[in-house]
């Protein structure tokens, strides 16, 4: 009797990690899908509706994969007396530089939104226009509020999303390996969402500063500031990917460091 539930057990076990990768890789399947499809809209610019949609895609297959696999459970269960906390099942490290890149992300946007203008054709929040040599031009694309509002908008439903999903998981049964890797899916997926919006944001605006050809203090920001934001994402980005593809926790809670006496 043990050796066939033994078996069963493991059975079951395969079968639902199975399940939970299945739903992760049509989560980027699907963004992949939505992103070809956003990035020939407005004029060749819908690239900036693409990146956070990806994300977006990729939360929700991480969330449905976690939703269609209940926590393993065994014949005996066993409870601690400390209460479980989400703090204990995040990676510290990452889930404080993702804050911070959010952080840069909506500083950003902000301060894009509060400079931008309208287009050629008058549509707000488009365009940069400058003053440089005695000429005024508008350049564009530019991450004001046309295309920062979508960002910002998949950045708030994607934290909400992956808060509530790591508060279920910290509080629900299950074993604590399980809520570790699961947790780390999660922040990770959250972590596109951040990544790849700080990336497109980034690179749109550096690449519209250096295009004015003006020099001086916008070539200082893109240089200085915005270029280097974006070589941290392309180490970010594919960490996120491979971590949602194959989370694993490779990290031990505090607690668990301190010897037992």
């Amino acid at each position: 009797m043990t050796e066939v539930g033994t078996e069963a057990g493991a059975t079951a076990s395969a079968s639902r990690r199975f399940v939970d990768r299945y739903a992760r890789w049509a989560g980027l399947v699907a963004g992949a899908l939505v992103a070809h499809w956003l990035i020939p809209l407005d004029h060749g610019d819908g690239i900036l509706y693409a990146i956070p949609a990806f994300g977006l895609c990729a939360v929700a297959g991480v969330l449905v994969g976690d939703a269609l696999t209940p926590p393993a459970r065994s014949a005996v269960r066993t409870a601690g007396l400390d209460p479980r906390r989400v703090r204990d099942y995040v990676p510290p490290r990452m889930i404080w530089l993702l804050i911070a890149m959010a952080v840069v992300l909506v500083v950003l946007l902000g301060v894009a939104a509060a400079v931008a203008s309208p287009d050629d054709l008058g549509r707000a929040g488009r365009s940069l226009t400058v003053t440089c040599r005695g000429r005024t031009q508008s350049f564009s694309p530019w991450p004001g509020l046309h295309y920062g509002l979508p960002m910002l908008a998949c950045l708030a439903v994607a934290t909400g999303a992956c808060g509530w999903s790591l508060r279920r998981i910290a509080t629900r049964p299950g074993d604590e390996q399980s809520r570790r890797d699961r947790s780390l899916a999660i922040v990770a997926a959250w972590g596109l969402v951040v990544s790849f919006s700080l990336f497109g944001a980034t690179t749109v605006a550096s690449d519209t500063l250096t295009n004015t050809g003006c020099g001086g203090a916008l070539s200082v920001v893109a240089d200085r500031v915005l270029r280097p934001l974006s070589l941290v994402t392309f180490v970010t980005v594919p960490l996120m990917l491979f971590t949602v593809c194959a989370p694993r926790a490779t990290w031990r809670r505090r607690g668990e460091r301190r010897v037992r006496r």
